[in-house]
C-alpha cells in the first residue's frame, strides 16, 4: 500500500500540534513532505494553564504560533518557593527573579487550549492536513513501507507514525512499547481564584503537608491554582462548600495573596508517573505524555513535550536534507538517545522533590528544607536553576539560537 502521508501525527494536544506545525513549515519552505495530524476533538475548555519556558517560547515561534499566543500569555518575573515549616517572607524562601539573569521574565502563563488552537492554525496555514477522527487500529505489514491506519474518518497510510496521544497512548500500545507507571497517590486540584492582594507577576509554590500548592498569575489579575494533595484530601476539597474550600486554601497558601475567592468550578486529576521503556519502534516515535509523564510541581510537563517535538523535527529535517526517509532508524535512534536521557534526569529530580519536600519526614526532609535556604543565598546556584527553568541547556542551542534550521 502506498503511503498517503510521509508523517502522520496522532494526537491534537499542544505537543502533537507543535510537531505538526514545525514539520509542515519545513515542508512549505522546500522539503517535499506530506504531513497530517489526526485530532480526535477540539481542545477542552477545562481552564487548565501551562507555564511556558523561554525554550518553549522559541519553539512556538519557530512553529509560527507565538504571535497568536503572546497576546493571551501573561509574563511572570518572579518565583517564590518555600516549605510550610517556614514563614512566607523569611530568608528561607527560595527567590528567583528574571533580573538576576538579565531576562525580561521567567516565562508565561497561558491556558493550554489557547496554545493548541494557535498551533493548529499555524499547522493549517503551512499547508498541513488536519483530519478529525479517532484512531481505531494500526497495521504493520512486512515489506510494506507504509503503516496502515484505520480511523473513524477513513483509512490512512503513512511512512512514520508519531504518537502524541497522551498517557493512555493507543499508538504506544499498538507498537508494543511498554511503559512503567506508578501512582503518586495524589490528585491535582485545579481552579481559578481572585486574590485579595496583587499577584505581583509572581509564581508562588509552597510545599504543604502531603503535596504542593502553586499559585500562577493570570493576565486578568486572577490566579490559577494547582493544588496537589493526597487523593482523600482532594475529594474532600471538591466536596467542601466554597467558603470552606477558600478557608483551607487561605491557610495552605500562607495568606501570601490574602483571601482567595473561587471564580469558577473546581476540577481534580489523578497524578501518576509514566516512562516508556522506548521512545521509538520501527516506523514510530513517541512524544510528550505518550513517552513520559511527570509530577506537575515543577510545571515542566508540556515544556518537556515541546522539547521532544523540537528535537524530532530538527533531526527529521536534517535527515530529509541528507536524502533519508522520515522513518529512518538512524534518525529515530538519535531522537531517543537525545530526549530519553534528558527526560529521565528531570523525572528523577522532580520525583525527589516530591518525595522529600512535599511528602518526606525525618532528617532527610529537614536537610532538603535547609537546602532551599542555602540555595537562596547562592547567586550561582540560583542562576543555574533559573537557566534550567527557562529551558536553557547546551544540547538545545542548535535550534534554540537559530530556528532557521527549519528551512535548511
Amino acid at each position: 500500500m502506498s503511503a498517503s502521508h510521509d508523517v502522520l501525527i496522532i494526537g491534537g494536544g499542544p505537543v502533537g500540534t507543535a510537531l505538526a506545525a514545525l514539520l509542515a513549515r519545513a515542508a512549505s519552505s522546500g522539503t517535499p513532505w506530506r504531513v497530517a495530524l489526526l485530532e480526535a476533538a477540539a481542545p477542552p475548555a477545562d481552564g487548565r494553564v501551562v507555564a511556558l519556558s523561554r525554550a518553549s517560547e522559541r519553539i512556538l515561534g519557530a512553529a509560527g504560533a507565538w504571535s497568536a499566543i503572546r497576546p493571551h500569555a501573561w509574563p511572570y518575573e518572579h518565583m517564590r518557593v518555600w516549605h510550610h515549616s517556614v514563614a512566607a517572607e523569611s530568608d528561607a524562601v527560595l527567590k528567583f527573579d528574571a533580573a538576576q539573569v538579565g531576562e525580561p521574565n521567567l516565562g508565561y502563563i497561558i491556558e493550554t487550549r489557547c496554545v493548541t488552537m494557535a498551533l493548529t492554525d499555524a499547522f493549517r496555514a503551512a499547508g498541513g492536513e488536519l483530519i478529525h477522527g479517532e484512531l481505531q487500529s494500526l497495521d504493520l505489514c512486512a515489506g510494506d513501507p507504509a503503516v496502515r491506519v484505520r480511523t473513524t474518518a477513513g483509512e490512512l497510510a503513512a511512512r512514520l507514525i508519531v504518537g502524541a496521544d497522551g498517557a493512555q497512548s493507543r499508538v504506544r500500545a499498538a507498537f508494543g512499547i511498554e511503559a512503567r507507571t506508578a501512582s503518586y497517590e495524589q490528585m491535582a486540584l485545579v481552579a481559578r481564584v481572585r486574590p485579595q492582594a496583587s499577584h505581583r507577576n509572581t509564581a508562588w509554590q509552597r510545599f504543604v503537608e502531603g503535596g504542593t500548592l502553586a499559585l500562577l498569575p493570570l493576565a486578568d489579575g486572577n490566579v490559577s491554582i494547582v493544588w496537589s494533595v493526597r487523593a482523600a484530601q482532594a475529594q474532600a476539597l471538591l466536596a467542601a462548600s466554597a467558603a470552606d474550600f477558600e478557608a483551607q486554601l487561605l491557610d495552605s497558601s500562607d495568606a501570601v495573596l490574602g483571601r482567595l475567592t473561587l471564580e469558577g468550578a473546581r476540577q481534580a486529576f489523578p497524578l501518576k508517573r509514566l516512562s516508556a521503556t522506548r521512545y521509538t519502534a520501527s516506523r514510530c516515535a513517541l512524544v510528550g505524555d505518550a513517552a513520559h509523564v511527570v509530577h506537575p510541581l515543577a510545571g515542566l510537563g508540556v515544556n518537556l513535550g515541546l522539547l521532544d517535538a523540537a528535537a524530532l523535527a530538527q533531526l527529521s529535517v536534517q535527515a530529509r536534507a541528507a536524502g533519508e526517509a522520515p522513518e529512518a532508524q538512524r534518525t529515530l535512534r538519535a531522537y531517543e538517545r537525545w530526549r530519553k536521557g534528558e527526560n529521565q534526569l528531570m523525572e528523577l529530580a522532580i520525583d525527589a522533590f516530591n518525595r522529600v519536600l512535599a511528602q518526606g519526614a525525618g532528617p532527610l526532609a529537614v536537610l532538603a528544607q535547609r537546602a532551599l535556604a542555602l540555595t537562596n543565598r547562592s547567586e550561582l546556584l540560583k542562576r543555574f536553576f533559573i537557566g534550567r527553568a527557562l529551558g536553557q541547556a547546551p544540547s538545545l542551542t542548535a535550534w534554540e539560537s537559530d530556528p532557521a534550521w527549519l528551512h535548511r
